[in-house]
């Protein structure tokens, strides 16, 4: 992801993608069981990047548990891998017009660590919320080598390898959060899926952005090695896969997995196409969107990638090229997406 605040400002079709899980997110918020007074609530946020998307979730969560409880302390806490841009994430807290720091009783504060193993306190979270992260790997299994996503490789070596680590994070996830939440707590997911028809989507996107790196490849302003190195480790999951570590009986461990809902995202980039007409702008916000959350985990493949010169040479020449790419043709993207909630036991 790049920083500085690019992914809050290129971040809108996670923002309209989202809005389907944050009614389930409210409904969480009635169900989940409270802490005993006078402990605090606590909200934990679970990839919460710049922080510009967890507003509206978190201030729908925070309504309605202030509808249950009017005076207890909430705490907001918001996670993510250690070299994401936190400051960027409290700028927005602390300066956004939509921010949720308008009540006194409220408290927001981050953690920088993996939600791969368990990075709060046993029993202690209330109410859970991730949206657009558990997509992303743990780390990347194995060399792509026709193309930068799995999703559209014919690599069967490759693909099993991706398969595997996508099942074991998945596990591991949902064995932290089973740890994490209290009785009677619950958790929503939102994340990349596929279809039933076994669709990942973003096809032309993607397409493009391979087209684009081989043509750089030719001009010689990329290396054939480097571009084997490159990877976009995130992964869309089946209804299956999502479903498989809980069993014929529905549970993992003290977690049940309460509802799972496969749905086609908004595009809200070919939304605004259709209104303005403006192919340009279609390209260019598609190629800023692919920027601010792809572009910097290809550009580690380069061969000296804390070069900050080639680094943002190479960045801004794979922007340009696929936004001119997109703009001779544009098309809508396929956005398939998985909104489910989870649910620990009472008795735990």
């Amino acid at each position: 992801m790049e920083g500085g605040g690019s992914y809050n400002r290129n971040s809108h079709v996670q923002a309209s993608g989202l809005l389907p899980a944050v009614v389930l997110l409210a409904d969480a918020a009635r169900k989940a069981t409270l802490p005993p007074v006078p402990q605090p609530i606590a909200i934990a946020d679970y990839g919460c990047a710049e922080g510009r998307n967890s507003l509206v979730p978190i201030a729908a969560a925070l309504a309605v548990l202030r509808s249950r409880d009017t005076a207890r302390s909430i705490a907001v806490i918001h996670t993510d891998v250690p070299d994401n841009d936190f400051s960027a994430l409290f700028t927005t807290l602390t300066a956004d017009p939509g921010s949720y720091l308008r009540d006194s009783a409220v408290f927001a504060s981050a953690v920088g660590r993996s939600f791969y193993q368990q990075i709060l306190p046993s029993s202690s979270v209330t109410l859970g919320w991730s949206s657009w992260s558990v997509q992303w790997l743990s780390t990347v299994p194995a060399a792509i080598p026709d193309h930068v996503q799995i999703a559209y490789s014919r690599d069967a070596d490759a693909r099993a390898a991706y398969e595997r680590q996508a099942a074991d994070d998945w596990r591991a996830f949902l064995a932290a959060r089973e740890l994490e939440l209290g009785p009677g707590g619950c958790l929503v997911v939102l994340t990349m899926a596929t279809d039933d028809d076994g669709e990942f989507g973003y096809r032309p996107l993607l397409d493009a952005m391979y087209a684009a790196l081989a043509a750089m490849v030719t001009d010689g302003s990329l290396h054939s090695d480097e571009l084997r190195r490159m990877a976009i480790p995130t992964v869309a999951r089946s209804r299956a896969a999502f479903a498989a570590p809980f069993g014929d009986g529905g549970c993992f461990g003290d977690l049940s997995l309460a509802s799972l809902d496969v749905f086609d995202g908004d595009d809200s980039i070919w939304a605004r196409f259709q209104t303005t007409g403006d192919a340009h702008a279609f390209g260019a916000q598609w190629a800023a969107f692919s920027r601010a959350s792809v572009f910097p985990t290809l550009a580690a493949a380069l061969d000296n990638p804390a070069d900050p010169v080639r680094r943002t040479r190479f960045i801004d020449a794979l922007e340009a090229s696929v936004a001119a790419r997109l703009a001779t043709a544009p098309e809508r993207m396929r956005i398939p997406l998985a909104r489910m909630l989870l649910v620990k036991s009472a008795g735990s």
